[in-house]
């Protein structure tokens, strides 16, 4: 069997989240490759030890994969605070600055990771960049009926904005869990994020944007022979 290193990294990186997971605790499961590998570590945790976890999830996808496994979830409106919460990223940079949105679920990343007494991101080690933006756009999500107005704003931010589509898959844009559309930007190396965060927030028909930033505390970087901690 041919084993992708890559996945190994996610595994080493999720299996060290594991040991933040206490009985009774609220936890928010975020969404991606390696978030998909930590809620299965963490059903085979569950199951062996009997603790008592309740679970709320940041996607479909998440939900779906984390009943699948028989952990308990619940609606996220059941809760006003999350004691622990555990994503990935698309990108990371030096100063813990994070771009998510690739799998279109960052509204609701963003709303479980505030709620999060504490927020813990698992990535592996391809997801480093020394400053945010040298790799991937920033996901927007945007009112289906606001889109290319909202693509006129982020020009004029020197973004370079396109409508995700939905590949071979389904005809026509993305269409997120919220029933909204993705707009990915394209900035380069941002060298400000708090700023830009601001003003794409600040766009009418923006629901929220992928800059994640001020809310990793900690995180896990996986590697073939180890894991790397960031901490803030």
């Amino acid at each position: 069997m041919v084993v992708n290193m890559l996945d190994i990294c996610r595994f080493q990186a999720a299996q060290k989240a594991l040991n933040h997971v206490k009985n009774g605790i609220v936890l928010g499961l975020g969404t991606g490759s390696t978030v998909a590998v930590f809620i299965e570590l963490l059903a085979k945790m569950v199951k062996s030890t009997g603790l008592n976890i309740k679970c709320v999830a940041t996607s479909y996808q998440s939900e779906h994969l984390a009943v699948d496994f028989g952990l308990n979830v619940l609606p996220l409106e059941s809760f006003s605070c999350i004691d622990l919460a555990v994503d990935g990223a698309d990108e990371v940079d030096s100063r813990m600055v994070l771009i998510k949105g690739g799998g279109a679920a960052l509204t609701r990343e963003k709303v479980v990771a505030s709620m999060a007494k504490e927020y813990i991101v698992i990535v592996d080690y391809s997801k480093l960049s020394s400053k945010i933006g040298e790799k991937k756009p920033v996901p927007i999500e945007v009112l289906p009926y606001a889109w290319r107005y909202v693509m006129k704003k982020i020009e004029k931010l020197n973004g370079k904005p396109y409508l995700r589509s939905g590949g071979e898959y389904k005809d026509g844009p993305i269409v997120t869990d919220n029933g909204n559309f993705i707009v990915d930007a394209y900035f380069g190396v941002i060298n400000d994020p708090e700023e830009l965060e601001y003003r794409i927030n600040s766009i009418a028909g923006v629901v929220e944007c992928g800059l994640f930033v001020g809310l990793a505390k900690r995180i896990y970087v996986g590697y073939p022979d180890r894991v790397d901690e960031m901490l803030k």
